[in-house]
């Protein structure tokens, strides 16, 4: 009994200082907590979402959900061949031409109207604060930092580590005019040394008018946030950037919920819709869309198309690694308004001006 008290002790402490290390960030500190406060999504000492959303799903448990990692049958989690890419070199695209590149997962640049935006990027080929535990895919991270051109917009929708990396955030320091996040992320860049005049911390349906007849909404999820033992004490977002050529959804991480139509009501309807696709299972069920509440959702914003994302890049649930492209392409066949599916390759350079364009369905290639 000593022995296990001697070892238990000892865990603690080294997990203390172990969690003291810069990529974890930080909290909120009083300056944050005092604008923090004033949010109507800020209740009970954390933030809550627009809709009840429970952790886990009623039946569930954490230690029930590690058993079935570690022990229970799951093939085919990553591919076993190299996931295909082509390297676009962003510094050499015009600045009259709208595009978007996918780095894989939730990672992608936008050059739309003369800015350039980058959302969640992850280059570190690790989506976890442990290394080695949540590894990217073969063939998915041919960007680094230094292959990204200066920023305009860096777009965080929340800070877990498969959206908000330290090594990527650091590296990209000195390249990003204005990050736009949730109320609270900001606490991180802080520590990562970013100056408070380039940070933009928003509420739910807050704006920033970027340029005339160019505006960035932060615009509500169903989801939770958290890079420690806290959790919740910063907000999670997805975001509208409304153009002069175009209205783009970035979604974020998200369960489904009557936001997404509160959303176009007060905005109006989409051109493309980014939507979390992938890393679902029943135990979240509230918190990651599974793939008929992704074309839903794209529905419900009046999208004429869709891009789902959040996959083909880490593990992060027990489903097979095709599988989120592949029920989504199958369900929106069988629906009868389908919407025209945006399926990129990582490092593929896509016009958002070529509305006709048709995607090959290159996961099918890959084992």
């Amino acid at each position: 009994m000593t022995t296990f008290l001697v070892l238990a002790v000892v865990l603690v402490i080294a997990t203390f200082f172990y969690m003291r290390q810069a990529k974890f960030g930080q909290a909120p500190t009083a300056k944050h907590l005092e604008q923090i406060s004033r949010s109507s999504n800020f209740k009970d000492g954390m933030f809550k979402n627009l809709e009840y959303t429970p952790d886990l799903t009623k039946g569930y448990s954490y230690l029930g959900i590690l058993y079935d990692q570690f022990f229970g049958n799951h093939p085919r989690t990553k591919p076993r061949n190299v996931i295909p890419s082509e390297k676009t070199d962003l510094f050499s695209i015009p600045e009259d031409e709208n595009i978007l590149v996918w780095f894989g997962h939730s990672s992608y640049f936008i050059q739309l109207d003369g800015k350039k935006i980058l959302v969640d990027p992850v280059f570190s080929g690790n989506a976890s604060p442990v290394p080695g535990t949540v590894k990217s895919f073969p063939g998915t991270d041919i960007y680094t930092v230094e292959d990204i051109p200066e920023i305009d917009y860096l777009l965080i929708s929340h800070d877990h580590y498969d959206h908000l990396d330290y090594k990527t955030i650091k590296g990209l320091k000195e390249k990003v005019s204005t990050v736009i996040c949730g109320l609270g992320v900001g606490s991180h860049f802080h520590k990562w040394g970013y100056d408070t005049s380039q940070i933009l911390e928003q509420d739910w349906f807050d704006k920033v008018e970027v340029d005339s007849g160019y505006t960035i909404h932060t615009t509500p999820t169903r989801h939770f946030s958290g890079r420690g033992f806290s959790r919740k004490n910063t907000l999670w977002a997805s975001f509208v950037i409304e153009a002069p050529s175009h209205k783009i959804y970035i979604g974020g991480d998200s369960g489904y919920g009557e936001f997404f139509t509160e959303i176009r009501n007060r905005i109006g309807e989409m051109d493309l819709v980014i939507l979390d696709n992938g890393q679902y299972n029943n135990a979240w069920k509230e918190i990651h869309m599974h793939p008929d509440q992704v074309l839903q959702a794209a529905h419900d914003l009046k999208a004429r198309r869709l891009f789902p994302v959040h996959s083909s890049k880490f593990v992060l649930a027990m489903h097979p690694w095709d599988e989120p492209l592949n029920e989504v392409s199958r369900l929106n066949q069988q629906n009868s308004n389908p919407i025209s599916l945006f399926t990129p390759q990582i490092g593929e350079k896509v016009n958002l001006d070529d509305s006709n364009r048709i995607f090959e369905r290159w996961w099918e290639e890959v084992d």
